[in-house]
Formats: structure tokens, C-alpha cells, sequence
């Protein structure tokens, strides 16, 4: 399948803060593929580097086999940033027409704004849209031009169930037609109604890069936090650590967990369960040395 992106060991600093480390990936032709990862994770800086908006600090970021600062390569994709600004006084058919006479080819706003569940709005003032029909109108924008390859950085971001939906099937139908999208999210809900491929990012490094059946079954892990002297040797501890007297262990089975717990008769306090973090499960997953208290 021909490669549309690449990274070729990036590595991004801002100052002292590492925000990429030494990331490799390739995004190929017709891959709907979902970016993965907590908040800082990195995934907005790497959709910067591949659209061109910023450079690494070592390694190579590629776009349609060249560079991202071309500014002839960057008329085949979309983008939809994770902040936009419209013009308020515009209307929407008024600032779909702007954005697609940017392009050699265009999608007719009628169709556009009907895909992302915007029909009968091109004559309204963006100032007189809800939030969620603005960030629809700002991720339809993405698609304006027939791009060949999309970036969605954390696209349904304050939408209700229904827009989300809606965005949802908007996307489907671009890949259905062959087009390529490169989604992020730190909702794994998210990227499981879309994308086929997942990656995973998580302090700037890739810690999965994955179909999602297989993502799933990592995730499916819990945090489990007590109070406790000292603990015996439990199943299923992925990682362990100590702080301010309490233990935080992130386990796969819980249940089973507590249970040997209980039948171990060491006494403990103030237990607490609740679903690890993304970053929490897959560095524990990924991790290589046996979980210790």
C-alpha cells in the first residue's frame, strides 16, 4: 500500500519538555487509523509535524514521499485542528466557498455541510451557530477540498451524542470512498467506532500500533489503590508503585485480585478501584520488568 505520511524516528523538543521520542510510523493509502493517547501524549505534535506546521527536532516527518513544508504536497490534505477560529459574521456557505477556493477541486457545499448533518444552514452567520454545529462546520471544512488524506485532531470535542454521530457517519462515508483519515482521541469509545488501525501514544513515545480487537484486550485493565504495610505476591499485577502510604497496583483482574487479598490475611485499608488510564495500561503493558511494592 503506498505510505501518504511517514515518520522516520522524530524526535520534537520544545525547551526541556520531550514532546516526541523517536517516533517511526507510516500512515498508508485507505487506512482509517485512530491516534490513541492521554492528554500530553504528543499526538497533536505529530499531526503538526506531518501537516508541516512544525519541524523536528531530529529525524524525518514525510508527506506524498516529500516534504511536509511544501506547500504544493499540503493542497492534497485536510486538516482540522483541535482549537478553530471562524469569522463570525460570515455565513457558512460564505466560508465553505473561501476554504474550497483554495483547492483545484472542491466538494459542492450543498453536499459537504449534508454530510456533516449541516443541511439548510449555509445561509446563517457562524455567530448564530451552537458549538457543536460550529466544531461540525470546522471538521466538514477538513474535507472541502477532496483531500487525499484527512487529520482529525480531537474532532467531537464538546459535542453532544448526536453530532458526534453525525461527524461520525461523515467520516465513514470520505473512507468509504477511498480517502484516508488519521483521527485522534483520548476517548478509546471514539476511536473504536472508527478507525480499523490504532496507534497508540503515550510520553511522546508509541506504545501500541495495532488493529483494534487487539487494543481492546490490552486496555481491558484497572487500577486498584490500598493502604498497606506490605503486600504478598498477587496475580495479575502489571505495575506497582508506592506513594504517601498508599499502594497503586494496575492489575487485569481485580476481582480475582482482591480475593487473594482477602485470603492472604494481610491487613489493609481504604480500598479503592476504578479504570486505568490509558498511559497507565499500556506502559504497564509494555513495561518489560516485573511489577514490584
Amino acid at each position: 500500500m503506498t505510505v501518504l505520511a511517514r515518520a522516520i524516528d522524530v524526535t520534537r523538543r520544545y525547551g526541556d519538555v520531550l514532546a516526541l521520542d523517536h517516533v517511526s510510523l507510516d500512515i498508508r493509502a485507505g487506512e482509517l487509523v485512530g491516534l490513541l493517547g492521554p492528554n500530553g501524549a504528543g499526538k497533536s505534535t505529530l499531526i503538526n509535524l506531518l501537516v508541516g506546521l512544525r519541524r523536528p527536532t531530529s529525524g524525518t516527518a514525510e508527506l506524498f514521499g516529500g516534504s511536509p513544508l511544501d506547500a504544493a504536497l499540503r493542497r492534497g490534505i485536510g486538516v482540522t485542528p483541535q482549537e478553530t477560529g471562524l469569522p463570525e459574521s460570515l455565513r457558512v456557505g460564505e466560508i465553505v466557498d473561501f476554504v474550497g477556493a483554495h483547492f483545484p477541486e472542491r466538494v459542492p457545499a450543498a453536499e459537504l455541510l449534508g454530510r456533516f448533518g449541516l443541511s439548510g444552514l449555509a445561509g446563517r452567520q457562524v455567530g448564530g451557530l451552537s458549538g457543536g454545529q460550529r466544531r461540525r462546520l470546522g471538521v466538514a471544512l477538513a474535507f472541502a477540498g477532496r483531500p487525499r488524506l484527512v487529520f482529525l485532531d480531537e474532532p467531537t470535542t464538546g459535542l453532544d451524542v448526536e453530532a458526534r454521530r453525525a461527524l461520525w457517519d461523515g467520516v465513514r462515508a470520505f473512507h468509504a470512498d477511498g480517502g484516508t483519515v488519521l483521527l485522534t482521541s483520548h476517548y478509546l469509545e471514539e476511536i473504536e467506532a472508527l478507525a480499523e488501525r490504532v496507534l497508540v501514544l503515550g510520553g511522546g513515545r508509541v506504545l501500541a500500533d495495532d488493529t483494534m480487537r487487539a487494543v481492546r484486550g490490552m486496555v481491558g485493565t484497572r487500577r486498584v489503590s490500598l493502604v498497606a504495610e506490605t503486600l504478598p505476591e498477587l496475580p495479575g499485577v502489571l505495575s506497582a508503585e508506592r506513594t504517601d502510604g498508599r499502594i497503586d497496583l494496575v492489575v487485569n483482574d481485580p476481582d480475582r485480585l482482591v480475593v487473594e487479598l482477602v485470603r492472604s490475611g494481610v491487613p489493609f485499608s481504604g480500598l479503592e478501584i476504578r479504570p486505568a488510564t490509558l498511559e497507565e495500561a499500556f506502559l504497564a503493558l509494555t513495561s518489560k520488568e516485573p511489577a514490584r511494592v
